[in-house]
């Protein structure tokens, strides 16, 4: 008899011991239909196709999902790789499962790892489908994962554009729902494809740095447990080292040599309550000094990905920059898993992304701190540019340009808080206002002061933009901002113009 990664009891009791009401008839019974319907199938290593759908299984598991999500990841290639049919999996799942199932199928069909152009419409499509429901998301990066972990087993020359699409799509995508350890680990399986070399050399020079380092961790560790024992704070201080393609991100973007890196590696402090996060922060900054500029406080000011934490850098032991965050136990679950740990379901019903928000009564509650889910406002956005006229080569850039950038927040005069890009300018705020207020903008004030629309906004910036009716975008703008609903509405404002310019013309000519 054929042995697989993991049992059918073994999945069972995984997903019951963090889930004791799941519902284990339709985990043996999703089980028992895929592997019966991959049959004799074999996958590129020779091992039973039916091992791949029990590792994305797995995967999500380890994601603590409901018992649907999990059949799901079970049954999430017989449509497209057996005789399985839509219609037989409703009879058997449910028309929930079964449209679930049918959405991966035809994400599955789209060849991302194609030309620009197509490949921008087919990002429009997978997009579209994972508004539908979030959970085709969450199935859909652990099928990459393990496709990624097994990537050794595809032809060589197939194997760079799948891990090019990863980092430029897959791990930014997990990324912006939050999913930071799956996004890790996604960049660092497609950097050893992509760049190798550059790797290996980061991890060459990191292990040089082992058995020094390793003791300088543990001095940090004792050093914070002593001084938060001393103030009644129960804490969980881990250290670790950062992965090889976060370092290389790092000495790309600040164009720095491996030697002028100062925080190779990081702390995390888990506390029991948000009130002893700041005193664990007044606490480490009276034992070193702090590094002006890099205290970032995203328990008061949340990323739009619902992370909560509080970071900061200090001059440690040796003159050695150590970073620190400092969370509770709930934000570190989300900060782990993202959307994944929120409670998406209510009553069996998924929360939605495409249209509208959770009424108070039904956004999902996290202990600690309230979870508005700001992880979907980022794909709400995305979907709503797909209605705007973009060619596929413009979606495709601004997409891009937003799962990439980290985030700075500034408000307006009244108040409310604008998340953009690192690297924003006025006109970037304008737009994020309203599309009106960006194709008219003249001017702007940041902090009471007149400053070129070119400046670039910092943290805790107060914009306030100066407008003129009738005024249009300038297509120079375009170079200047950085989101892409900006650059999108600079096109067509600039493009809108043009053609008002050349009817006026026409008309004038024709009087002669």
């Amino acid at each position: 008899m054929r042995r697989y990664s993991m049992r059918q009891y073994e999945l069972v009791e995984r997903v019951t011991r963090y889930n004791p009401a799941a519902d284990e008839g339709l985990l043996n019974k999703a089980y028992v239909y895929a592997m019966q319907k991959h049959g004799s199938q074999l996958r590129a290593s020779g091992d039973p196709y039916f091992s791949h759908p029990l590792e994305v299984a797995a995967i999500l598991t380890d994601l603590r999902l409901d018992d649907a999500t999990i059949a799901v990841g079970l049954l999430h290639d017989t449509i497209e790789d057996t005789d399985a049919t839509r219609s037989e999996i409703d009879e058997l799942f449910g028309e929930d499962i079964g449209r679930l199932v049918e959405g991966l199928t035809k994400i599955k069909k789209l060849d991302l790892v194609s030309k620009k152009a197509a490949q921008a419409e087919n990002l429009r499509k997978l997009l579209l489908a994972i508004s539908a429901d979030v959970r085709v998301l969450l199935v859909k990066l652990a099928d990459r994962l393990h496709n990624m972990r097994t990537l050794q087993y595809i032809p060589v020359g197939r194997r760079v554009p799948i891990a090019e699409e990863t980092l430029e799509i897959y791990a930014p995508l997990a990324g912006r729902m939050g999913m930071h350890d799956m996004r890790e680990e996604l960049e660092d399986l497609a950097f050893t494809v992509v760049n190798p070399e550059a790797r290996e050399t980061i991890v060459h020079r990191l292990s040089e740095l082992g058995a020094k380092q390793e003791e300088l961790i543990r001095q940090i560790e004792t050093d914070l447990s002593q001084r938060f024992d001393e103030r009644g704070i129960t804490a969980t201080i881990t250290g670790r080292q950062k992965r090889p393609y976060s370092i290389f991100r790092k000495m790309e973007r600040k164009a720095i040599s491996f030697e002028q890196l100062s925080d190779i590696f990081g702390f995390r402090v888990i506390v029991p309550s948000i009130d002893e996060c700041y005193t664990a922060v007044g606490v480490i900054h009276t034992t070193w000094p702090s590094v002006p500029g890099r205290f970032k406080d995203y328990i008061s000011t949340p990323k739009q990905n619902e992370y909560h934490s509080i970071h900061t850098t200090v001059i440690g032991p040796r003159h050695q920059r150590v970073e620190l965050q400092i969370r509770t136990e709930a934000m570190d679950r989300v900060a782990e898993y993202g959307i994944a740990a929120h409670a998406l379901y209510k009553d069996g019903v998924a929360l939605k992304i495409g249209k509208g928000h959770p009424s108070d009564g039904d956004a999902p509650r996290l202990a600690g701190f309230n979870a508005d889910v700001r992880a979907y406002e980022w794909l709400r956005r995305t979907i709503e540019m797909l209605a705007e006229g973009d060619t596929p080569e413009e979606f495709l850039e601004h997409t891009k340009l937003e799962l990439f950038q980290d985030q700075v927040f500034c408000f307006t005069p009244k108040g409310r808080l604008i998340a953009l890009p690192r690297g924003a300018t006025p006109i970037d705020f304008a737009y994020a206002v309203h599309t009106d207020v960006g194709n008219s903008c003249v001017g702007c004030r940041i902090n009471g002061r007149q400053m070129p629309l070119t400046s670039e906004l910092r943290n805790g910036d107060e914009v306030s933009i100066d407008r003129s009716e009738g005024s249009t975008p300038q297509p120079a703008w375009e170079n200047v901002v950085v989101t892409g609903k900006a650059r999108s509405a600079i096109r067509r404002g600039s493009r809108a113009a043009v053609r008002i310019s050349n009817g006026v013309i026409t008309f004038i000519l024709g009087l002669y």
